[in-house]
């Protein structure tokens, strides 16, 4: 397999840090740059990042000089990697894509652009054709391709198969979200510990509207995405979890179900679009469904299949609307850093990412 040169914007920051670590013995990609801040750039990454990785830092990685997020100083990639806080995010990965670097970043900056893929591989790996559609390279070589708010990836996972079985009318979701969600050095202890926080910011609307674009199809053109009609009500809290962000859902179905075995067979007969395709990030079984109504669990379950796993439990008929469940994924990896990967992965075999 060709390997390919891969640089990381944000490198100091929580999320540049997991791109790190999961990319360590990456079969495929090579960390070759990394980029941050002007007051960081210039010093080694030890020097400018506080490495709060429970992995040592590579010591190839720890000699590198950080660079400048600036094109024109990464001229010795064939991708990038952002973990860009979204205050800079739009500027930064524009001109990269601009400059014929293709960017896979996990800001929320252009999610919602018309011609930039919103991508969950499992879900919806035909959507990558909106890059053909983009106008940042007049050579056609630089585009832009996001991954998900880490709430909307297990839940739009688990709702693969019932939209495909049933069609999903109307959503109900509470999520309980773990404290890394909130990035280094995150919410004060004395806010969290023994605590819940009912409200984080900016969550609601992403949770509520990233799924429709994911969930969507494509037109007959394969020029923009015909986004789901869904009726969506989310709340979102901080609870004191570390990792994994645990989801409860209630869905009205558009055709009801003829029981909840019928649902249960659905789920664990769903087929991932993936199989055969060997990338060495996904999971072998994407969505698993617990029987055991004390399942999933955060501390649990969040690292199954090195985290990139959704898993679903407490799956029954509601009384209100049709189902209900939960859901959990590993917000950092599957909802974050490894999902960025992941989507690597996918665009390397459509022929998207070339050495």
């Amino acid at each position: 397999m060709t390997r390919y040169r891969v640089g990381i914007l944000g490198a100091t920051g929580a999320v540049g840090q997991k791109f790190i670590a999961l990319l360590g013995r990456h079969p495929w990609f090579t960390v070759s740059a990394l980029g941050a801040s002007e007051r960081s750039a210039g010093k080694t990454y030890a020097h400018a990042a506080n490495w709060i990785e429970p992995v040592e830092l590579p010591a190839p990685i720890a000699d590198m000089v950080v660079r400048p997020c600036e094109p024109s100083a990464f001229t010795d990639v064939d991708f990038v990697f952002s973990g860009l806080d979204s205050s800079v995010a739009t500027e930064v990965e524009g001109a990269f894509a601009a400059a014929g670097i293709p960017v896979i970043s996990n800001a929320k900056n252009y999610r919602e652009h018309p011609s930039v893929p919103l991508l969950v591989p499992e879900v919806n790996p035909d959507h990558t054709a909106l890059i053909r559609t983009q106008t940042f390279d007049p050579k056609g070589k630089g585009f832009i391709v996001t991954n998900p708010n880490c709430v909307a990836v297990p839940l739009v996972v688990a709702l693969r198969p019932l939209v495909d079985a049933f069609g999903v009318e109307t959503l109900v979701i509470t999520s309980l979200q773990a404290v890394s969600g909130a990035g280094y050095p995150g919410v004060p202890s004395m806010d969290i510990l023994g605590n819940v926080i009912p409200y984080i910011s900016g969550e609601e609307p992403k949770i509520a509207s990233e799924p429709r674009k994911l969930l969507g199809t494509l037109n007959a053109a394969g020029t923009a995405v015909d986004e789901l009609p869904i009726a969506s009500q989310a709340t979102a809290t901080r609870v004191p979890t570390l990792e994994g962000h645990l989801l409860t859902v209630v869905a009205r179905l558009t055709r009801k179900p003829a029981s909840i075995d019928a649902v249960r067979d659905v789920i664990r007969n769903w087929k991932s679009p993936l199989a055969g395709m060997e990338l060495p990030t996904a999971p072998a079984q994407p969505l698993v469904l617990f029987d055991d109504h004390k399942s999933p669990q955060p501390r649990r379950h969040s690292y199954a299949q090195d985290g990139m796993q959704v898993s679903m439990g407490r799956l029954r008929l509601s009384e209100v609307f049709d189902v209900a469940f939960v859901c959990l994924g590993h917000n950092t990896v599957r909802g974050a850093a490894g999902g960025a990967i992941l989507n690597a992965e996918l665009l390397v075999k459509q022929g998207f990412l070339v050495p």
